[in-house]
C-alpha cells in the first residue's frame, strides 16, 4: 500500500494536529469541552489527512449505537421503498446509520433480521406494511418486542398494528380505513351503487383495514353490502387484478365501479377493460389506493388514494429519537383522495345495453 492510498489513523491526526490522541477523540466525540484553538488543529489535520472516523470504534464509546434498522419484504415494491426512503432520510439527520434487511415475505428471514439487530443493539428496529395475522405471528412479535425491550431496543410497527396490547412497541400508522371510506364515497358520491371490491387477502391487516373502510361508506350512504358479489378477495397484484376482472367481465356481471385494493390490482383491472372494449370511466370507473408514481401515467390517471409514505418513514424514526417533540400519541398520518380521470357517474342502464351491444352485461 503506498503512501498515498494509505488509511489514515487517529495517531496521524494528533499528530499532525499536535495534540494527544485523547485530545483527537474528545473532540470528535462533540461530548467536551475543548479549546477553540486545539479543535481548530484537530479539525484541519482530520481534512488534511481525508481521516475517516471508524464507525464500529465510536459505536463503542457511545452509550448506545447509532443505528435504526428497517425490515421489509422487498425494496421493488414502491410502498415500502418510499417509507424506506423516509426512514434513512430521517436517520441520516439525526447521525444514525440506517439498515435495510429484505425478507422476501419468510418469516423466519424477518425473525433472522430481528435478532441481529437485537444483538447489535439497534435503536429502533421498524417492521413495514401489512401481514397476515395468525397465532403463530402474534406469538412470535410478542417475544420479539419484549426480547428487543430487554435489550435496549424499540420494536416500531410500521403500517401495521400492535401484535397485542400493551407491548414495548411504538405504532406509525396511516389512516387507511379512513382513505378507503373517503374513495368508497367519493364513488358513493358520483352516482355508483354497484361496487366491486378486488384485492387483499383475508387475515392481511392492511387488507382488513380498507374493507372495514369501503364497508362502512356503504353502510352510511345505505347501499347493502354483499361479499359474495361485491368482494374478491386475493393478492394486491397487477396479475390478480387483470384475471379477476376478466373473469368478472366475461361472467355478465352488472357493476359501475370497482374500488382495487391498491394501484397495482387497478393497473390489471384497466388492461382487463381495455382488452374487453370496456371504456373507462365512460362505461366502468376505477379507483385505487397508494397513489404509487405509475397511478398517474396509466390510462386513464387513476383516481387514488395518497399515503404520504415518506413522512411514515421519517415519523417512525423520530418517534423512537424524539418521542417527546410533539409528534402526537395517535401516530395516525392522515391520507386523501387524489382525483384524476378514472371516474365519472354511471350510465344509465338503457345507455349500457346500447354500448354492450343491448345485452347489458358489465
Amino acid at each position: 500500500m503506498t503512501e498515498a492510498t494509505k488509511r489514515s489513523t487517529i495517531r496521524d491526526v494528533a499528530a499532525a494536529a499536535g495534540v494527544s490522541v485523547a485530545s483527537v477523540s474528545r473532540v470528535l466525540s462533540g461530548k467536551y469541552a475543548v479549546g477553540a484553538s486545539t479543535r481548530s488543529r484537530v479539525m484541519k489535520a482530520v481534512k488534511d489527512l481525508d481521516f475517516v472516523v471508524n464507525a464500529h470504534a465510536r459505536a463503542l464509546n457511545q452509550e448506545t449505537p447509532g443505528t435504526v434498522a428497517i425490515v421489509i419484504r422487498s425494496v421493488t415494491t414502491p410502498f415500502l421503498a418510499h417509507v424506506a426512503q423516509g426512514v434513512e432520510q430521517q436517520a441520516a439527520l439525526d447521525g444514525q446509520l440506517c439498515l435495510v434487511c429484505t425478507t422476501q415475505g419468510d418469516p423466519d428471514r424477518e425473525v433472522a433480521a430481528m435478532n441481529l439487530m437485537r444483538e447489535q443493539q439497534a435503536r429502533a428496529v421498524i417492521l413495514v406494511g401489512g401481514v397476515l395475522v395468525t397465532e403463530e405471528y402474534t406469538s412470535r412479535m410478542i417475544q420479539l418486542a419484549h426480547s428487543l425491550d430487554a435489550a435496549g431496543s424499540r420494536l416500531v410497527m410500521c403500517g401495521r398494528p400492535a401484535p397485542a396490547p400493551d407491548l414495548p412497541v411504538t405504532v406509525v400508522d396511516y389512516d387507511n380505513a379512513g382513505g378507503a371510506y373517503a374513495i368508497t364515497s367519493f364513488l358513493l358520491s358520483a352516482g355508483h351503487r354497484s361496487i366491486l371490491q378486488i384485492g387483499g387477502e383475508e387475515m392481511n391487516t392492511t387488507a382488513t383495514v380498507r374493507v372495514a373502510g369501503f364497508r362502512k361508506a356503504l353502510k352510511d350512504w345505505s347501499v347493502p353490502y354483499d361479499a359474495g358479489t361485491m368482494r374478491v378477495a386475493g393478492p394486491m397484484t397487477r396479475a390478480f387484478g387483470y384475471e379477476t376482472m376478466r373473469a368478472r367481465l366475461a361472467e355478465g356481471v352488472r357493476f359501475t365501479a370497482v374500488f382495487a385494493g391498491n394501484d397495482d390490482v387497478a393497473a390489471g383491472v384497466l388492461l382487463a377493460c381495455r382488452h374487453a372494449g370496456v371504456r373507462v370511466p365512460e362505461e366502468l370507473s376505477v379507483v385505487g389506493y397508494d397513489d404509487e408514481p405509475i397511478a398517474a401515467d396509466l390510462v386513464p390517471a387513476l383516481t387514488t388514494v395518497r399515503i404520504p409514505t415518506d413522512e411514515l418513514g421519517r415519523a417512525a424514526v423520530r418517534r423512537v429519537l424524539h418521542p417527546n417533540a410533539g409528534i402526537g400519541d395517535s401516530g395516525i398520518i392522515g391520507t386523501h383522495v387524489v382525483v384524476r380521470d378514472s371516474v365519472c357517474p354511471p350510465r344509465t342502464e338503457p345507455e349500457l345495453r346500447a354500448r354492450r351491444g343491448g345485452s347489458g352485461a358489465l
